[in-house]
């Protein structure tokens, strides 16, 4: 049932429209104001809003705005007093569904409503249409069939579509722009800039720089203004790398922007609007940061409304393969060269090898053996020293000791290890198994990161 709120400062008339439009069997609210209708909104989802252009606080139009802004289903309807072309097209412009003159009929109201609520149902029915397709179809920046990494992608073609902010999670080297890729190739925005930046590569004061903009004359090489990323990407999406080397000073601004939707240059007086999506990502532990005061607490439950954990390459090794001739058909393509083949010694040496630096170093692996390999074949003999003679760690059981002979501390970090791919890589869970917090895991991760290959900070 189609649920629609009433806002006009005028009681009786918004009273009116909501008594007359539950008789024909709709769900009606009525506010007197913006803010009743935002706070209204915070708590209830809606299908419709029918506005009042002029309103005490903001305008029916900015209303409309800030609405869809929260709820991108919702179809505004703006109602007002004095009509005019001018009026009908910044409506349009703010995204509002129709518009109408006072005085307004029941009967022209619900035309109006009618109109909303069929073209609400085709925009469903196109987008369930375009799930389907694209379920049915691999995403190409995302290689790999096992149960690990089916989860990421149901996940990416499940929240390509949302506005929510998106938290990508996972250790160095695993893929996680390309998952950001993915969630944007997908969704309505594809059409629209992906614009992606690494928070760790700039210091704080050149970071706002290029995340907000600049007027001219803001500091000594302003030479000129210069729109912020946020800018840049329009009505596309924001890639924030990194988001846990953010200075704390940088992530106040931040916070403030993503609450406001808007955001002011360095040296600049005037805020600026923006509409692109927010995609961060951080291999670092933000649970703990937060714990441990490094990151602000209100800016993770801002970013974190979705999260996609990439599994490492360790926990998904029916993967490896299939990443491997991925690889060697894309440099070889790239290359000219001839398909090189893997052979079985290679393969078992590759697979044995628990990858720290993940897909990454797989690719750079391939890349180098395919540099120096001849005869088409990728044999041992190119793989790195380190694979070569890479020897997989033995555990402890109860039933025998391993060959070579470690300290309990050793036999602790491995453990913690196995408990963390068991669990795909979650810190909670794993955490919980081993009767510890968080804190205590990742203390125990790190104490030996120079024995032990690191798992997602």
């Amino acid at each position: 049932m189609t649920s629609i709120l009433v806002v006009d400062h005028d009681p009786d008339f918004a009273e009116l429209v909501r008594d007359g439009l539950r008789r024909r069997s709709y769900i009606v609210e009525a506010v007197h104001s913006a803010k009743e209708a935002l706070a209204f909104l915070e708590r209830t989802p809606i299908d419709i809003v029918v506005a009042h252009v002029h309103l005490r606080e903001v305008s029916g139009l900015e209303l409309v705005s800030r609405l869809r802004e929260r709820q991108s289903e919702v179809l505004g309807i703006v109602v007002t007093s004095q009509g005019s072309l001018e009026t009908a097209v910044e409506a349009i412009r703010a995204g509002a569904y129709d518009f109408l003159s006072k005085p307004v009929t029941l009967a022209s109201l619900e035309v109006a409503i009618e109109r909303a609520v069929a073209y609400q149902s085709l925009r469903r029915e196109v987008g369930r249409l375009r799930i389907a397709v694209a379920a049915a179809q691999p995403i190409d920046t995302i290689v790999g069939d096992s149960p690990a990494i089916r989860e990421v992608t149901s996940l990416v073609r499940k929240v390509a579509d949302s506005t929510a902010p998106v938290l990508i999670t996972g250790e160095s080297g695993t893929g996680k722009e390309l998952v950001a890729r993915a969630i944007h190739d997908l969704s309505e925005r594809r059409h629209h800039p992906f614009v992606a930046i690494n928070c760790a590569a700039l210091p704080p004061a050149l970071l706002e720089s290029e995340l907000f903009g600049h007027v001219r004359g803001a500091f000594t090489d302003a030479r000129q203004t210069r729109p912020g990323l946020f800018v840049q990407a329009g009505d596309g999406t924001l890639f924030l790398d990194e988001i846990g080397e953010m200075p704390l000073e940088m992530q106040v601004k931040l916070l403030r922007a993503l609450q406001e939707r808007k955001l002011r240059p360095v040296g600049g007086d005037v805020e600026v609007s923006f509409g692109a999506r927010l995609i961060t990502a951080t291999n670092r532990d933000l649970e703990t940061a937060v714990e441990e005061k490094r990151f602000r607490q209100d800016l993770f439950y801002r970013i974190n409304v979705v999260q996609v954990a990439v599994p490492p390459l360790r926990a998904r090794p029916g993967d490896l393969l299939t990443l491997t001739a991925h690889f060697i058909h894309k440099i070889a393509t790239r290359t000219g060269k001839p398909i090189a083949t893997v052979t079985d010694d290679a393969a078992r040496k590759m697979v044995a090898y628990d990858w720290p630096g993940n897909v990454r170093e797989l690719q750079n692996c391939v890349e180098r053996a395919m540099a120096l390999g001849s005869l088409n074949r990728i044999t041992v003999d190119e793989l790195p020293t380190k694979i070569r003679e890479y020897r997989e760690p033995e555990t402890v059981t109860a039933t025998g000791i391993p060959d070579e002979l470690i300290t309990l501390d050793e036999i602790e970090r491995r453990y913690v290890r196995q408990v963390l791919i068991a669990t795909g890589n979650n810190k909670t869970d794993a955490a919980r198994i081993l009767g510890i917090d968080r804190r205590s895991l990742y203390r125990r991760l790190h104490d030996g990161a120079d024995v032990v290959p690191p798992v997602a900070d």
